[in-house]
């Protein structure tokens, strides 16, 4: 199976949490936009890990990075207007981008994204509260 991923299901596995063991089924090939890539690298510099330690976590998955041209910055421009609700970040919608031009589902750990109508789906690595 072909999934975006979002750097939450990144950081959770990262971080040890139960549900990071989403990040991990066999089969999947998974996709993240180089946005998400920096949202990982701060989140866990700035929890004290190294860069080489992030980097060091990439090579055991099946993970394509994938590039955000002038085109995604227009595709996640105008996903603002129909998230701004659920106050999603820049990185937020440049995975839900990545996923609606790629038509493939994206796996994510934000459970508000489970309410967006947006033709992408969402398929979630922890149960809703």
């Amino acid at each position: 199976m072909t999934l975006v991923v979002d750097s939450s299901v990144i950081l959770a596995a990262m971080l040890d949490e139960r549900s990071g063991g989403a990040l991990y089924e066999p089969g999947q090939l998974l996709n993240l936009s180089v946005v998400n890539l920096a949202e990982v690298h701060t989140d866990l510099v700035e929890r004290g890990s190294s860069v080489e330690d992030v980097n060091s976590f990439f090579p055991r998955l099946p993970l394509r990075i994938r590039a955000f041209r002038d085109v995604d910055a227009e595709r996640t421009g105008r996903l603002r207007a129909v998230t701004r609700h659920l106050g999603l970040s820049l990185g937020d919608r440049a995975c839900l981008s990545l996923a609606k031009l790629t038509n493939l589902p994206v796996l994510t750990a934000d459970q508000r994204w489970a309410e967006l109508d947006i033709g992408v789906e969402v398929r979630l690595i922890r149960e809703r509260s």
